[in-house]
């Protein structure tokens, strides 16, 4: 048992408080008990771990080394426990899942599609978060993430993939009236992402497309944002066939040149399989994608 050589569990928040606010009288004050009740504790922890924590002087007490490095591993400990607690807490409060997923494929995709998800999945509450990359579900209180996979995801993560990333250029009508072959995207602007600053790159090298000069390039901070962009006639834009689907649909976006499959997918990773919801969810997912 990993617990068994643990002394008395209600012995250690006395000693870190004490040696935290270097006062048994400070302490006492804090936890809402008397003088005599702390120090009880503090003496049943010495006697538990066989040695003495503090030097007694007069009436003070001064911590030992030992004691002080202790109690700061105490403090992390407890700190932990405080989180887990908290997140426990909320879960149990609200009996909701995380949904964590990439930004521009919540916004553009997912939100428009939110009231068919819970007509599939009814009485289920989501808290929906933006966020990309790689994550840590247990560790960050998510039960669901749906993501791209461009990064390695951990062997025991149960995950399921939903559909192939597939890229093109995208711009608007008028834009798309001044294009007709590869190379005349050298006499329109280029739009780029930080967030995927390989993009353009990526479909070069499936599409294939010979190499051309840009005319003038702009960057943005979200994926987005180049997408929103391109529907307003400022420039070319790469967008993935998932996050554009519906603009193509009512004619903001048009993809003059089609699209490719990058190599990359998106997936639906989650903590919990045997949850019933997460399992309506997950196939909700995969019909949408695999259909839209």
């Amino acid at each position: 048992m990993i617990w068994q050589d643990l002394p008395p569990l209600g012995t250690l928040v006395p000693f870190e408080c004490a040696v935290r606010l270097g006062s048994v009288t400070a302490a006492a004050a804090e936890l809402h008990l008397t003088h005599g009740a702390v120090s009880r504790q503090i003496q049943a922890l010495e006697r538990s771990l066989g040695l003495s924590l503090f030097e007694r002087r007069n009436r003070a007490i001064v911590p030992t080394q030992d004691a002080v490095d202790y109690a700061s591993q105490i403090t992390d400990a407890l700190n932990l426990l405080s989180s887990a607690t908290r997140r426990v807490q909320r879960l149990r409060q609200s009996d909701s899942l995380v949904l964590s997923c990439e930004p521009t494929l919540l916004m553009r995709w997912l939100l428009p599609r939110l009231p068919a998800l819970y007509q599939a999945v009814p009485g289920v509450d989501l808290h929906l978060s933006g966020a990309g990359g790689r994550i840590d579900l247990a560790r960050q209180g998510v039960d669901i993430a749906v993501r791209r996979n461009d990064f390695a995801i951990p062997l025991l993560m149960d995950s399921t993939i939903l559909t192939s990333e597939r890229i093109g250029p995208v711009c608007s009508p008028d834009m798309a009236s001044k294009i007709s072959t590869i190379g005349d995207l050298s006499a329109v602007p280029l739009l780029h992402s930080a967030t995927r600053p390989g993009a353009w790159t990526d479909w070069k090298e499936n599409a294939p497309a010979p190499e051309f000069p840009a005319r003038s390039e702009t960057t943005f901070e979200h994926f987005y944002l180049s997408l929103q962009a391109a529907a307003a006639g400022v420039g070319v834009a790469i967008g993935p066939y998932a996050l554009v689907a519906d603009d193509l649909r009512d004619g903001r976006l048009v993809a003059p040149f089609g699209f490719v499959e990058d190599g990359s997918k998106y997936v639906f990773l989650s903590r919990d399989p045997g949850d019933t919801r997460v399992g309506l969810i997950r196939e909700w997912f995969i019909h949408e994608m695999r259909n839209s």
